[in-house]
């Protein structure tokens, strides 16, 4: 990044500048991103370096629906002068925790950024994460080591579990879960071929057992030359004797049941909704859910509750 984001501190009712926090003001015609966390940065000690969800969105990764009061995350060692604002959570360790560098920005490292996230966030805001950290090239064993004793970590461990690197989105991640936790057994990336070896398709999720597939559909699907390839597809496996099953956010978020529904069919077994409550426990402890998200925000911002 090679703007500077400028700072003003105290007050200000210039409309040439934008509030950051208690007593901290960045220019409002900056285009750096994450300006407001540069602007953080300039007025905290050398030391600290921002962590948990702060630090997830600057490694890139795919997160969980963040709250409008998502406050901003900081580590820091104990020897460090005590910061107190509002606006930020800090955390304090014994020793300086692992860290890196990305766009000027200081920010831990990506297996100390999930041990961090673990403190409070739910197994499927984990998992999106995990996803993320592990298709971006971080291993199972950093994220072993950075959750070893640390607050949270049967959680992240759970996650873990739970994780695979070949998911291509977070809602995918999130149809994955869903299949798993149900007692549903699924293949990521799946490449159905016909009786010859050719490629006919691969698909999110292949119900194993059965020639069905499961996959989420996102807005891109409704684009019409998308859409068009779509259908294309959708002959080319039904000419192979395969089925495929596209979902939306809705279905994942609040048809789960009808999810479930297809692919005890896909298997042949019975149908039991009942099921589907392993799913319900894990959304209503994540971001992906209102009280997931109002228990969070209190825990954050006990001052907006």
């Amino acid at each position: 990044m090679d703007e500077v984001v400028e700072v003003r501190l105290g007050r200000t009712r210039s409309k040439e500048w934008q509030r950051v926090g208690q007593g901290v003001h960045r220019r409002v015609a900056s285009t750096a991103p994450y300006a407001d966390l540069h602007a953080w940065q300039q007025v905290l000690p050398s030391s600290a370096v921002f962590s948990h969800l702060s630090a997830a969105q600057v490694h890139g990764w795919w997160l969980p629906p963040l709250p409008d009061e998502l406050p901003v995350f900081v580590a820091m060692p104990r020897s460090a002068p005590r910061v107190r604002r509002p606006e930020l959570v800090v955390t304090r360790h014994p020793a300086p925790p692992t860290s890196v560098t990305i766009d000027a920005l200081r920010v831990t490292s990506p297996a100390e950024t999930l041990a961090s996230c673990a403190r409070d966030l739910g197994v499927l805001d984990l998992v999106v994460l995990l996803d993320a950290a592990l298709r971006a090239g971080t291993t199972r064993e950093e994220i072993l080591a950075a959750a070893r004793r640390r607050r949270g970590s049967p959680r992240l461990l759970r996650a873990l579990d739970l994780a695979d690197p070949a998911s291509e989105s977070a809602w995918e991640s999130l149809l994955r879960v869903l299949h798993v936790v149900c007692e549903v057994p699924v293949v990521s990336q799946h490449e159905v071929r016909d009786e010859h070896g050719g490629f006919v398709a691969r698909g999110d999720l292949w119900v194993v057992g059965s020639r069905s597939l499961q996959e989420y559909d996102g807005g891109v699907h409704l684009e019409a030359g998308q859409y068009a390839d779509d259908r294309r597809r959708e002959r080319r496996l039904a000419d192979v004797g395969w089925r495929r099953n596209g979902y939306t956010s809705g279905d994942v978020l609040h048809r789960a049941v009808s999810i479930l529904r297809a692919a005890d069919e896909a298997l042949g077994r019975q149908h039991d909704p009942e099921r589907i409550r392993a799913w319900h426990d894990l959304l209503k402890c994540s971001l992906f859910s209102a009280a997931g998200t109002r228990a969070l925000v209190k825990t954050w911002r006990p001052d907006l509750s």
